[in-house]
């Protein structure tokens, strides 16, 4: 009987030639005293809004759904600080205020639309979730989990397409990276080399199911390896590790490399949404985070190292306390929209 023939040595599925580089760890980002107070205030305004925005909400006064940021602040800071406002795109789902914040947008506007006045920065026919500024290259907050991927995607191919050096921020959290048209996007992404940054923000709940529940490969920094996209890991509650891989990513996106994957583990400390009364975690999980891991402690923290005094720190969220109060203020006094409105913007006719 004829022996069986000898196995042959397994291969690399991908040619070697095929393999592609990997991007540097990113460096955490050395900021100056003037540096890293820019981005606590930053992070301090987005936190001070969200409280007062989940007030309102409890008056009636904001309508609908409404998704806050509290805990987040770190991840749309450092990334955005990085980004170049009128050359660069934002785009992301519906939990988008701290986004919008983190862009340099003003509050009163932001707290007008979410109120759904005329004032507000979709003239209150967007709301908590359908935010817009294409003026800041801001393309929204999007209701449909995971659709913005596809827009984003988009908006790649529009930067490369003008040839004008921008690059495409897309947000998604881990409930929408286990939707289908994301790896259709990442797919197309990587084949036309688009310059576009997928930001997963890691909150660990998709609603309320937690990442251990619901995801097979709970590293969702790796979820482009199959396309040969490259991923990072960084700890999203620290605004300074966060700038230091924007910054790397940005620069590998800007040279022609093609999209990166960058995975912020996060933590959002409210529920899912205002309706949400987060039964399906702990109070000693949340107060952990609170206690140990929130991003603008630690950033206050390291602005006492730099010789910011308390008093001074204190001083600022005064100052930032009465800036959201002008907001939510300018928000109840302004009239809402004419009726009228509604038949406009429905129709955009091009020649």
């Amino acid at each position: 009987m004829a022996r069986p023939a000898k196995p042959k040595t397994a291969k690399s599925a991908v040619p070697a030639t095929a393999q592609r580089a990997r991007p540097p760890e990113p460096k955490r980002f050395k900021a100056s005293k003037d540096e890293l107070m820019a981005l606590y205030k930053q992070m301090l305004l987005i936190r001070r809004f969200e409280e007062r925005a989940g007030q309102l909400y409890g008056l009636g006064l904001i309508g609908g759904f409404c998704h806050l940021y509290i805990g987040q602040e770190a991840v749309a800071v450092g990334l955005q600080s990085a980004m170049t406002v009128g050359k660069d795109s934002v785009i992301t789902g519906y939990r988008d205020h701290g986004h919008m914040l983190a862009y340099g947008i003003d509050p009163k506007l932001i707290m007008a639309e979410l109120t759904g006045r005329f004032a507000g920065i979709s003239h209150g026919k967007g709301g908590s979730m359908h935010m817009f500024s294409v003026e800041h290259g801001f393309y929204g907050g999007h209701g449909i989990v995971g659709a913005q991927v596809s827009l984003g995607t988009g908006l790649g191919f529009k930067h490369q397409y003008l040839g004008d050096g921008g690059v495409c921020l897309t947000y998604f959290g881990d409930g929408a990276a286990n939707q289908g048209q994301v790896y259709e996007s990442f797919n197309m992404a990587e084949l036309w080399k688009l310059p576009v940054i997928y930001a997963i923000e890691n909150n660990e709940y998709a609603m309320g199911t937690s990442v251990a529940r619901s995801s097979s490969e709970p590293d969702f920094y790796k979820r482009g390896e199959s396309h040969r996209i490259p991923g990072v890991q960084v700890d999203g509650m620290d605004v300074l590790v966060v700038r230091g891989a924007a910054e790397m990513a940005l620069e590998w996106t800007r040279s022609g490399k093609g999209p990166i994957i960058l995975e912020f583990k996060t933590y959002r400390y409210r529920g899912h949404s205002m309706s949400d009364p987060a039964k399906y975690r702990t109070r000693e999980e949340v107060q952990d985070y609170r206690e140990h891991k929130d991003p603008i402690d630690h950033a206050a923290k390291a602005l006492g190292k730099l010789g910011v005094p308390e008093d001074e720190l204190k001083a600022i969220d005064k100052q930032i306390k009465d800036i959201v109060v002008e907001a939510a203020k300018f928000a109840e006094d302004a009239p809402e929209p004419d009726p009228k409105e509604l038949y406009t913007n429905v129709l955009v006719e091009s020649y």
